[in-house]
């Protein structure tokens, strides 16, 4: 008996053995997932602050080169204003005046910034707001009467709504 006994242990011995090598393995699997979630953590989080960052910089780039667009038509109605005190020619300064209004309209078109026509159609509350109504007639209702400041969109998107008088 004493043989079985102590093949019996060697048999469990060597089967402990074998349990405590696979739990070691586990632990060490486990450790090592536990670091490569660590660091897939920490790289998303530097990942998500360097996008956020670009897109932070972006924007305020996107910003800089408008406003750099625009210096050159500060610099016409400078001169404009300078020359409303030289000259008394009020058709040369009328038509100055108006030189810089379509400078600045193609400067809009050219961004994407389109004007939201208005006069004489349905009335639309996704691009227009209503200030007041009128009585215009059968045939004026429901239609933009007068539009009392211009709405603009930025590509499809309305920066501004337009303000009208609609006919009732």
């Amino acid at each position: 008996m004493a043989k079985k006994d102590k093949k019996k242990d060697e048999n469990q011995s060597s089967q402990m053995e074998e349990f405590q090598k696979k739990v070691e393995e586990l632990e060490q699997k486990v450790q090592e997932l536990e670091d490569v979630k660590l660091r897939q953590m920490a790289e998303f989080d530097n990942y998500r602050r360097r996008t956020q960052k670009e897109k932070l910089e972006l924007m305020d780039n996107a910003g800089e080169r408008i406003f750099a667009d625009m210096l050159p038509l500060i610099d016409d109605f400078e001169r404009a204003i300078l020359a409303m005190d030289k000259y008394e020619d009020i058709t040369a300064m009328k038509e100055g005046v108006n030189l810089i209004y379509q400078k600045f309209i193609g400067f809009l078109n050219a961004n994407k910034v389109s004007v939201i026509e208005t006069e004489g159609k349905d009335f639309n509350t996704d691009e227009q707001e209503a200030i007041t109504t009128f009585a215009a007639g059968e045939d004026k209702k429901g239609k933009v009467v007068d539009c009392t400041q211009k709405g603009y969109k930025l590509g499809e998107k309305v920066i501004r709504f337009a303000k009208v008088v609609v006919g009732e």
